[in-house]
């Protein structure tokens, strides 16, 4: 298709930009970890209260901005949530206490709640080749988690305020953008009410889902959050480090992700991605040095990305056919179970630096055996097949009663 034949192709990119420094201001946090905590004097799971703060109101507030979303539009929810933003993120560069940096990275959660809940909704609606634009969206995903640390390493060489007042300007910036380019759907839909979400969670297949991605998003927040800290690297080569990580999850996400499941369906294609994470927690708890380290996190990055390609494509599939109702429920749990990894990893630490890693191990074991037990009720539901054939019979009468398989989620 010709790309001169989409006629909000400005909104599309200003939302696409947004969503691009939204990423990286997650990511940029990752190098200056260890120097906000020897310049404040803080212990290893007080540092990570910035990460679990800031998920955990993220994780609460999926669900106020997409009924927000509903009542108010999508514009007007999108434009606050990057107001927030920017405002968190230059107050947080003024901060002197542990409390203060935590709260403020809250706020910025709350901002990146309103536009999560938003933006992919607006996408969808405003393009009119669809595969085109999430294409273009988790290529923004990919390359934030690659370029937040490289800017935060460089950054907080000078000082680790630098990064957060950057990544405020650059909101700001975003915000001037969004403002001007951005289009309401022509399509304005009912408002969405609570009881709508939670009634997502009646569904076998979407529960099954949720179980393995919590699973899955605490061990990614442990890889996010903690290996900073256990690598033991300067700002800048920590920095390289995580940009290494963030283009392994773009490999996976934009090479991999979607061709393998093209081939072998989306489902199995997170078997296999968590079925590598498990590997890869294991390298990471028994490593001898920091150059296999490094390999690893590369590594982890990569079967990350194969997960994030397909978990969203499956939760829309399977979950409500209302995509805002569907994304706001994933969204709880998807960012409600990584929201204690962080913390849970700065305290393990304290006993022995492998021990998240361990624990992150038993975690993902957990959440692999919830997808064995039910990776066929997902795939029925999602209108393909699991390899195991035996369970393709027992599957046939969750296939048959499914209310809409999907081969295409978007």
């Amino acid at each position: 298709m010709d790309r001169r034949s989409e006629p909000n192709r400005s909104a599309i990119y200003a939302t696409t930009l947004v969503a691009f420094l939204a990423i990286a201001g997650i990511a940029v946090v990752d190098p200056i970890l260890p120097a906000i905590g020897d310049a404040i004097g803080v212990t290893a799971w007080q540092v990570e209260l910035l990460f679990t703060a800031y998920i955990a109101v993220m994780a609460v507030g999926m669900i106020p901005a997409t009924l927000a979303s509903g009542r108010f539009g999508f514009k007007p929810v999108l434009i606050t949530g990057v107001s927030v933003v920017g405002v968190a993120a230059i107050l947080a560069s003024f901060s002197d206490t542990i409390v203060q940096l935590s709260v403020l990275r809250g706020v910025w959660g709350l901002g990146n709640a309103m536009f999560f809940a938003t933006a992919m909704v607006v996408l969808v609606n405003l393009a009119v080749d669809r595969e085109w634009v999430v294409g273009l969206f988790e290529t923004a995903l990919g390359l934030g988690f690659a370029v937040g640390p490289l800017i935060g390493g460089l950054l907080g060489e000078v000082t680790w305020r630098l990064p957060f007042f950057v990544c405020g300007v650059f909101m700001v910036l975003a915000l001037g953008v969004a403002s001007r380019k951005l289009r309401e759907p022509a399509n304005r839909q009912p408002p969405v009410r609570v009881g709508q979400i939670f009634a997502t969670f009646r569904r076998p297949a979407f529960i099954a889902l949720c179980a393995v991605t919590a699973a899955y998003n605490f061990v990614f927040f442990v890889v996010l959050g903690y290996t900073p800290l256990f690598l033991k690297l300067d700002i800048i080569p920590l920095g390289l480090a995580f940009t290494g990580w963030g283009l392994g999850l773009a490999a996976g996400i934009l090479v991999i992700g979607h061709r393998l499941a093209h081939r072998i369906g989306a489902v199995q294609t997170v078997g296999v991605a968590i079925a590598g994470l498990l590997v890869c927690m294991v390298l990471f708890a028994t490593s001898t040095g920091t150059a296999e380290s490094l390999v690893v996190l590369v590594l982890a990055g990569l079967c990350m990305g194969m997960a994030n390609a397909n978990l969203t494509d499956l939760a829309l599939g399977l979950g409500s056919t209302d995509r805002r109702v569907a994304t706001g429920a994933f969204n709880l749990v998807r960012w409600g179970a990584a929201a204690p990894a962080p913390i849970i990893s700065g305290k393990l630490a304290e006993h022995s630096p492998a021990l998240p890693f361990w624990v992150g191990l038993g975690v993902l074991a957990v959440g692999v055996l919830v997808y064995l037990a039910f990776a066929h009720v997902m795939a029925a539901g999602y209108g393909e097949r699991v390899l195991w054939s035996r369970w393709n019979r027992a599957a046939a009468g969750a296939e048959n009663t499914a209310e809409e398989p999907v081969g295409e989620a978007y």
